[in-house]
């Protein structure tokens, strides 16, 4: 599976962004699908999580709120939808395939599949 990420970009901070990711190589939704980040000098962190039917999704605490994560399995596609940005959510945002069971949903290691990253840069 290759994923590719787009949407990142420079916005002040309480602007909005949307990010995708979308797949090609394989059956898309037989994947749960993962956004993270990792921001300079910090190790990549969990942001959301889609289950392979779209039906549950779960959030970091410091995103919860504010970001949406959602899926379209008939173009291939992972959204993440960000809203009232603040300067700590810069970072580099990926977005991973895999097929974790519940308790390793914020583990980078349990997804299978990365995609390049996107830059968000989010100014005070």
């Amino acid at each position: 599976v290759q994923l590719q990420a787009s949407g990142g970009g420079l916005v002040q901070a309480g602007g909005s962004l949307r990010l995708s990711c979308a797949a090609s190589g394989g059956t898309f939704s037989s994947y749960g699908m993962a956004w993270f980040r990792q921001a300079p000098g910090k190790e990549r962190e969990f942001v959301a999580t889609i289950r392979v039917s779209g039906g549950s999704t779960y959030y970091a605490d410091s995103v919860k709120g504010r970001f949406t994560i959602s899926r379209d399995n008939a173009r291939n596609t992972v959204y993440l939808q960000m809203n009232s940005l603040k300067p700590e959510d810069t970072a580099s945002y990926y977005c991973a395939a895999g097929r974790p069971i519940l308790s390793a949903i914020t583990t980078p290691g349990a997804y299978y599949y990365w995609g390049q990253g996107t830059l968000v840069t989010v100014s005070s």
